[in-house]
């Protein structure tokens, strides 16, 4: 019965979350069809998608042919897409971007194209299934699950490599925290593997059956959605906080481009006076430089949810003439929620002190927020 309810929810989940992530991946291409992280999406998506299908054939197999789980066939075709989804994952770890050094296997992918690597790694793999086929088939005593021999290693390889690449890429972006689910999700596979290749006719003098059926749904199904949840948070991290990583490396070019422009001028100051044509055009080139450097760090800053934009813009409306318990009835909240709206807004502006409302409300004017205002100020006449 466990097994039965994780090849349906495998199957349900992994098939749903692969459609939606190719379809952000035919978006982003048109975006950018160069870009290696589009690719990351491609392969990741692919190795979710043959979880998916693997749980779909085992569905038909095994509830609808009614085939045993223990017959070759099964087992065999377990192994293939196993070895498949190995495979993308492998493909798309070059795609996890981060500054550190990186992992011998991801080298070691690197040096191929993808066809190239595709082709090395079914070769080899093929030579090695044909030996241990031929050895299950010939040695009717051997257990069917001795032909997991061949995943459990490039499993463990690739769980080792993901593992890694996830935390140099996560701590890179300046969240450490996500180290342990990263570990977990290791742990996770580690578990999923060893209970593939242990007949379980073998163990049942020292566990009750049931809760070995039940270890092996829970680290299946676990390790598959932790691996899809580290994904989905990896994908944000490409779509957003690349972004700001491209803008955050362009404004430091334009800053060291700023400082030799200063030393330029300072030398041709001090040089001739008969250079002063040349000394507009860098004083010229210094102040559009500054004019980029100001836009880019307003772009590299927290930007203002839409919630936020609202208050201020309720407040640089009517908060001259209503207090702020008459603007969050007036927005259909607690006085609280407006306040922790006000405190979380002052400290992404950096406002303090007992002007803080009027410094608000002439930010709110500044800036142009009066647009957000849900609320109109009847005593502006």
């Amino acid at each position: 019965m466990y097994v039965t309810l994780e090849y349906y929810v495998t199957a349900i989940v992994c098939l749903i979350t692969a459609f939606v992530i190719h379809r952000i991946y035919y978006k982003e291409k048109i975006k950018n069809q160069s870009s290696i992280a589009i690719s990351g999406i491609k392969w990741f998506g692919f190795a979710i998608f043959l979880w998916g299908l693997g749980a779909l054939i085992n569905v038909i197999l095994v509830q609808l042919i009614d085939i045993e789980t223990t017959n070759k066939i099964v087992i065999y075709l377990g192994v293939f897409i196993s070895l498949t989804n190995s495979l993308s994952i492998l493909l798309s770890l070059p795609s996890i971007e981060h500054q550190k050094e990186r992992n011998i296997v991801v080298r070691l992918v690197q040096r191929f194209s993808e066809k190239e690597f595709v082709t090395l790694f079914s070769g080899v793999l093929a030579m090695i299934a044909f030996v241990f086929i031929v050895t299950s088939y010939s040695n009717t005593e051997i257990s069917n699950n001795f032909i997991w021999l061949i995943d459990i290693p490039i499993s463990l390889i690739v769980a080792f490599a993901l593992l890694n690449e996830l935390s140099k890429a996560f701590a890179n972006r300046a969240m450490k925290f996500m180290v342990v689910p990263c570990f977990l999700l290791f742990v996770l596979i580690v578990i999923a593997v060893t209970h593939r290749i242990i007949p379980q006719d073998k163990v049942l003098g020292y566990i009750d059956q049931e809760f070995w059926s039940l270890l092996g749904v829970i680290t299946g199904v676990s390790f598959k959605f932790l691996f899809i949840l580290l994904f989905s948070i990896l994908l944000y991290s490409w779509k957003f906080l690349s972004e700001k990583e491209l803008k955050q490396t362009e404004l430091e070019v334009l800053l060291d481009e700023k400082q030799v422009l200063l030393k330029q001028q300072e030398k041709l100051v001090v040089a001739n006076e008969s250079h002063l044509d040349t000394i507009t055009t860098l004083q010229k080139r210094l102040k559009e430089s500054e004019v980029k450097i100001n836009v880019l760090e307003e772009s590299t800053r927290i930007a203002l949810s839409d919630r936020q934009k609202e208050v201020l813009g309720n407040l640089g409306t009517c908060g001259a003439s209503k207090s702020y318990t008459e603007i969050a009835e007036a927005m259909n909240i607690s006085l609280d929620g407006f306040q922790t709206h006000i405190y979380q807004i002052k400290k992404v502006l950096k406002i303090s002190g007992a002007d803080g409302k009027e410094q608000l409300i002439e930010f709110a004017k500044a800036n142009e927020l009066l647009k957000y205002a849900s609320i109109q100020n009847k005593n502006t006449d």
